[in-house]
């Protein structure tokens, strides 16, 4: 297994990380619907002892409960994974969401962060979201600020554009940006992807199985009894006519994959994964059984000729619809 060094930092990652998304629990516009803690604790624990060796969360999923199930899967661990955390989406006593990108609301939200945690320093402090853009720098400063305290080593952006960047390294460099990619939704090759290749900014990628629907296991069925609190009921690639479409794709990668005793999602993965820019992805599990249906992508590549495969797969696709 080979490990990438994340753009400016001294962290040099393993292909796949933990995604703790959908670990935080149901109740919020963008869960995943309820979760088992203990199923979710015995997940990380598996991908670690596999050699994952980063976990990526925020304050916002499940408002604070990711980071305590991350805190409490690392107990009694000897060897500690580098952790990510993210900061700018806010909640109220309510339970009200809102975004800010304050100083005052950041360093509030990495002093929780860091205590919900249980660390001194969180390894990759990123902003979550670009918003409100007004605020940017303000933002942006108040990470930097964090890093030179102490309390984060490394400080990133999750869903920028080029343009937000470029306002952004002027203040203090980019260790990494966080964009959705996958075979579903490539557009971040346009413009983000050479961006952060050209100025050394790493990339870890998130969705590279967009949100299950690559991995080879979603049907329309499953898609039908999804708890009524999991965001995928409303998403796009969720609806038709693009749910057809991209279970189509799904079970060309499980083709792909079954030459080579590999899952679909460790296709999906291993697509993101050809591009040189992007340093490693984002891979979410919420079961130990889901550990064993990803992390063979820590090794797995696809070869030329696959990647091309999916291409032409991927063009006939877009064309039939269009059609």
């Amino acid at each position: 297994m080979t490990k990438k060094r994340l753009g400016n930092s001294d962290m040099d990652l393993t292909p796949i990380g933990v995604g703790a998304w959908a670990i935080g629990g149901g109740g919020t516009p963008f869960s995943w619907g309820p979760q088992d803690d203990a199923q979710s604790i015995a997940a990380i624990q598996a991908a670690l002892d596999h050699g994952v060796n980063w976990i990526d969360t925020a304050a916002i999923y499940g408002m604070g409960h990711s980071e305590e199930v991350v805190a409490r899967a690392l107990q009694g661990r000897s060897q500690r994974p580098y952790i990510f955390s993210k900061c700018s989406l806010v909640w109220n006593d309510q339970r009200e969401i809102s975004r800010s990108l304050k100083a005052d609301s950041i360093k509030r939200e990495c002093e929780n962060s860091l205590r919900r945690l249980g660390v001194d320093a969180i390894d990759l402090y990123q902003v979550h979201w670009p918003d409100p853009e007004p605020d940017i720098e303000e933002g942006w400063k108040a990470v930097a600020q964090l890093q030179k305290e102490g309390k984060v080593r490394w400080i990133g952006v999750s869903n920028f554009k080029v343009a937000h960047m470029e306002r952004c390294r002027p203040i203090a460099p980019i260790t990494s940006d966080q964009p959705p990619y996958s075979a579903v939704s490539p557009e971040v090759e346009e413009e983000i992807l050479p961006y952060c290749l050209k100025h050394n900014i790493g990339v870890i990628v998130y969705s590279p199985m967009k949100s299950g629907l690559l991995t080879g296991k979603m049907s329309k069925e499953r898609v039908a009894s999804l708890p009524p609190d999991d965001f995928r009921r409303k998403a796009l690639n969720y609806q038709e006519p693009h749910l057809s479409r991209n279970l189509e794709l799904a079970e060309r990668l499980k083709e792909i994959g079954a030459r080579h005793g590999r899952s679909a999602g460790e296709v999906a993965i291993a697509w993101t994964l050809r591009h040189p820019a992007v340093t490693a992805a984002i891979v979410g599990v919420r079961s130990p059984d889901q550990v064993t249906g990803v992390i063979g992508a820590m090794e797995f590549r696809l070869s030329e000729a696959e990647i091309q495969e999916i291409a032409e797969f991927r063009k006939g696709l877009l064309a039939k619809t269009a059609g």
